[in-house]
């Protein structure tokens, strides 16, 4: 079997990157929920001082987090080896669902009634979280948070009002969650488990067949035999 590819660049890379060369020991259930407390705390707190102390995104109204990235946090600082909380599932599990559910909430807001729309709002919210699993689990993106993700825009005014710029909101803040837990995870643990695909299983070797054991030959009986055949 190739090695894989994150092998062939240096260690100080590939350790940050989740390549080990040999099986990681494990920790603890103690040490794992103390260093999921450490990094939860820092991951978040790194997330929202992006949005509620950059200037750029409070003229744009951008709240200071967005809700289901909360939960996310369990996943890739809790559940690190989990494949619902790998970058792949992380990244554009929350991309495909917050596409879903403007999509989906824009086309309710066609209506050329606003009350209707108003009144709407809850079918608008289910579609959107409905096809967003369908979505993920056709790309192979599933990420359980996500659905909330979808579900914001219908339900949210704060979020409704940011429009398609939730589309790069949602981008940035999985791209920094990403980095947090790489940066923090790999410290006495490691993350991810695969970044794209889980790594197959090694063939088994091939046994070699057994050959089928010969049938004793009853000696007794053959000597006798000759004994009593006519000369």
């Amino acid at each position: 079997m190739a090695p894989p590819r994150l092998a062939r660049l240096p260690r100080w890379i590939s350790h940050w990157l989740g390549y080990r060369p040999e099986p990681v020991k494990p920790l603890s259930k103690y040490e794992v929920a103390l260093w999921s407390f450490i990094i939860s705390f820092c991951g978040l707190s790194v997330l929202q001082a992006i949005f509620n102390y950059s200037d750029y995104f409070k003229e744009r109204n951008v709240p200071g987090i967005v809700a289901s990235y909360g939960a996310s946090a369990v996943l890739v600082f809790g559940a690190i080896e989990s494949p619902l909380a790998q970058p792949r599932a992380l990244v554009f599990g929350h991309f495909f669902s917050a596409l879903t559910g403007l999509c989906v909430t824009k086309l309710f807001s066609l209506m050329p009634d606003k009350a209707r729309f108003e009144s709407l709002r809850w079918l608008a919210a289910s579609l959107s979280t409905a096809i967003a699993i369908v979505v993920m689990q056709l790309t192979g993106t599933t990420h359980p948070p996500a659905g909330a993700t979808a579900l914001l825009p219908a339900t949210n005014a704060e979020i409704w009002r940011l429009s398609w710029y939730y589309l790069p909101v949602v981008l940035l803040s999985s791209t920094m969650l990403l980095v947090c837990a790489l940066l923090l995870n790999n410290l006495h643990r490691r993350y991810p488990a695969f970044w794209i695909a889980p790594t197959p299983p090694k063939p088994a070797a091939p046994v070699a067949p057994v050959a089928p054991a010969l049938a004793p030959v009853d000696v007794s009986s053959e000597e006798e035999k000759s004994v009593k055949s006519p000369v």
